[in-house]
């Protein structure tokens, strides 16, 4: 007769959703069970199918839904101060283009986020992650971008560190130091490239402060010339590249991501049937963004059904920031993608777990299967797609990151 196999925390009478399965279908195992040791799941199915195990505690579930903890694969959210009076400006018939023009958008938070210390840039970023965390996110990837000089981005990643050291949250960090060109650097963008491949973002890598490498590729961001300079840094670095691509039009950005080998591109409501193609070549993911699309009234909707029919993974996020999405909502992230992008229940769900760990390059997160960390999501539901459906409320029972 065997020995029981010892873990610390057994979840039992769940009704277990894994996300292991296609995301066409919504698999739940009933009278599921989870088990976990030091933090990482060592079974999970069927409770008639489970070795005999030895447990420090049982948790029961009492029927609820289990789904694995929640992931925002594209948020900007520490950053200091508000652009309330750019969106109202908006609501009086501004573009985003002409608020940035003006030296709005990107740069009057960069203004404010300069001007914040450490201690208030936390102050200030901490109450967005508590919000998705309160959604059962368990990981959380938080870019720079904010600060377009060494000292401010390197301590906007130090304050992205500290939030997950004290939140109890996976943070990935993304340095985006080519998402706008500061006033200093004004008719020179080249110049500013090289200050963020040669010192900014070797010095921050070397500091350990950075996961992956972004950009913004863009008219009113960069070029796709400068974006292939800043991948190939982060090539020579051996860092993942993400890239924000297609938002306002197409400069082939996703093509251009997919040629580096890209965990991601991100927006892609201008994405076109090449972009497409080389992203599902390489594998690159399509995070979609329906906060920002709703916050902009954007018009052009994101090629969902070619993405489906070429098999491009699609993710979700809040895309978190001050002028173009300030939501922290996850679940009502999966709402709008499916509302006004026609996404599934099942490509909701599949977009916020196992494809967004796949955009931020996670294989241990993401779907509940042994190996992986025992990061759960515990819903008062009925049914999974009350968790797309509802507007405005949270049903999260608890939140597990870790196994605790």
């Amino acid at each position: 007769m065997l020995n029981p196999m010892d873990c610390d925390t057994i979840w039992d009478n769940a009704r277990l959703m894994t996300l292991a399965c296609d995301a066409d279908s919504l698999l739940i195992i009933e009278r599921g069970l989870i088990a976990a040791k030091a933090g990482r799941i060592v079974y999970a199915g069927p409770r008639g199918d489970a070795p005999e195990l030895n447990a420090s505690q049982t948790i029961d579930c009492e029927d609820r839904l289990v789904t694995p903890g929640l992931i925002d694969c594209h948020t900007h959210l520490v950053y200091a101060g508000s652009r309330a009076v750019e969106w109202e400006n908006r609501l009086a018939g501004a573009s985003y283009e002409d608020i940035a023009r003006a030296g709005g958008g990107i740069l009057s938070t960069m203004n404010a986020t300069r001007a914040a210390g450490e201690t208030e840039l936390m102050a200030q970023s901490r109450p967005r992650l508590d919000a998705l965390i309160a959604e059962g996110v368990t990981t959380v990837e938080i870019k720079s971008g904010y600060g377009l000089d060494l000292a401010t981005e390197r301590r906007m990643l130090q304050v992205a560190r500290s939030l997950g050291t004290a939140c109890d949250v996976n943070v990935r960090t993304t340095f985006l130091g080519a998402h706008a060109l500061p006033p200093e650097y004004a008719g020179r963008a080249d110049d500013y490239i090289d200050l963020v491949i040669e010192e900014m973002l070797p010095q921050l890598a070397a500091e350990g402060l950075v996961d992956a490498v972004d950009a913004f590729c863009e008219g009113i961001g960069f070029t796709p010339d400068q974006t292939e300079r800043v991948f190939e840094a982060a090539g020579r670095l051996g860092l993942p590249k993400k890239l924000h691509a297609e938002q306002l039009s197409n400069l082939h950005g996703a093509a251009l991501a997919a040629r580096h080998n890209a965990l991601s591109a991100d927006h892609l409501e201008y994405l076109d049937a090449d972009g497409i193609a080389a992203m599902a070549q390489s594998g690159t993911v399509a995070t979609l963004l329906p906060g920002a699309f709703y916050f902009t009234r954007e018009q052009k909707l994101p090629p969902v059904a070619e993405l489906r029919k070429a098999d491009v993974p699609i993710a979700i996020a809040t895309d978190c920031n001050p002028g173009t999405s300030p939501l922290t909502s996850l679940l009502l992230a999966m709402n709008m993608a499916a509302t006004l992008f026609r996404l599934t229940v099942a490509e909701c769900l599949a977009g916020t777990t196992r494809n967004a760990a796949r955009a931020l390059g996670l294989p241990d997160v993401g779907t509940l299967a042994p190996g992986k960390w025992a990061d759960l999501a515990v819903w008062n539901v009925g049914e999974p797609a009350e968790l797309v459906y509802r507007m405005g409320s949270n049903p999260l029972h608890a939140r597990y990151w870790r196994g605790r």
